[in-house]
């Protein structure tokens, strides 16, 4: 007979084996979920607006040539009273003073001769006003030598014969004068003279009008035929304008339009205000319209040419470019007169 406690063993082996495993084994503890990150959207940037296409800044035009037109004895205020339209909108479209000084003698010779020299007549020395061959030339570096140095044509026509004496034969590619001989026929034929040259093409180029001085001594300043006189003229201008535009030349050209005295009576030459006061306008590429607000003087016009054209500015000039009308600075300092400019 087995043994008591073997019976006991197999029975509870026998019980062991009958119970459910869920039952005999612990409950699995439930697996935690792996965690997940989370990606929260940043909100998405507009997209950057296309940036409308800019236009580059235009390089200022060239000057490519200068043309320098001389009133004789024109006044500030006879531009309005006679009625110069072409002047006056070049006055608009360019810079201007009415205040500028010319020297001392204020007469026609010494004038020139000190706007092309840039400088006073105790350096150029041309203080005659008369045609006199045997005094020779004014002294000094000027303008139109400078700019036939380089290869550029140099024009000068005028209506009196003595403004020869403002600079060499040398210096001018062409030189003209119409004395006033036949008025009607001496008109026809300095305009008809500096159309021509004109369409030719020039680097610089001077045109002379003689008539208003003409009509001041014999009617008095600022008299109905002086003012009648300086009207004719700007017309005449402007068939210079005309001209430079059908030529395909007035695109990059600087215009200077001044006078070499002013008058009083039926006279100049003296230091009173009605004498050396006259207007100094300049208008083309890279000039800043408005009036001038730094005082110009008549000697001032050769080295603002120059600067202009890009030729070298002379140590003797007593004249300076008038950098105000470029929209450059200006020397506040600077004391341009020559002795005796001021009355």
């Amino acid at each position: 007979m087995p043994h008591p406690r073997r019976i006991l063993i197999l029975l509870s082996i026998v019980v062991q084996g009958c119970v459910p495993a869920s039952a005999s084994s612990p409950t699995p503890t439930a697996t935690p979920p792996i965690p997940t990150a989370t990606l929260t959207p940043s909100p998405i940037p507009p997209a950057p607006e296309t940036p409308s296409p800019t236009q580059a800044p235009i390089p200022p035009q060239p000057i490519s040539r200068v043309f320098i037109v001389t009133f004789d004895g024109l006044r500030p205020d006879a531009i309005e009273a006679a009625e110069m339209e072409n002047v006056k909108a070049l006055m608009q479209s360019g810079a201007y003073t009415m205040n500028a000084q010319t020297v001392v003698p204020s007469a026609t010779l010494p004038a020139h001769a000190s706007l092309v020299t840039g400088t006073c007549p105790a350096k150029h020395i041309a203080r005659w006003n008369e045609y006199v061959p045997q005094n020779g030339y004014a002294l000094g570096v000027d303008i139109f030598d400078l700019t036939r140095a380089v290869g550029l044509r140099t024009v000068l026509v005028t209506g009196k014969e003595k403004l020869r004496q403002i600079t060499e034969p040398g210096s001018t590619d062409f030189f003209g004068f119409v004395d006033n001989t036949d008025e009607e026929k001496d008109e026809t034929t300095l305009e008809n003279m500096a159309l021509e040259q004109i369409r030719q093409g020039f680097g610089l180029m001077m045109a002379h009008f003689p008539d208003g001085d003409i009509a001041g001594h014999e009617f008095d300043w600022m008299s109905k035929q002086q003012l009648s006189a300086f009207h004719k003229k700007d017309a005449s201008f402007g068939s210079f304008l005309k001209a430079m535009k059908n030529s395909g030349y007035y695109d990059g050209t600087l215009f200077i339009i001044t006078a070499d005295h002013g008058g009083h009576n039926s006279n100049h030459g003296t230091r009173l205000p009605e004498d050396m006061t006259i207007p100094w306008i300049v208008s083309g590429p890279q000039i800043v319209p408005g009036e001038l607000q730094t005082p110009v003087y008549i000697y001032d016009t050769a080295p603002t040419v120059a600067f202009a054209l890009g030729l070298p500015l002379q140590p003797e000039w007593d004249g300076a470019p008038v950098y105000e009308a470029f929209g450059l600075p200006v020397d506040p300092l600077r004391n341009g007169e020559c002795p005796g400019v001021t009355p």
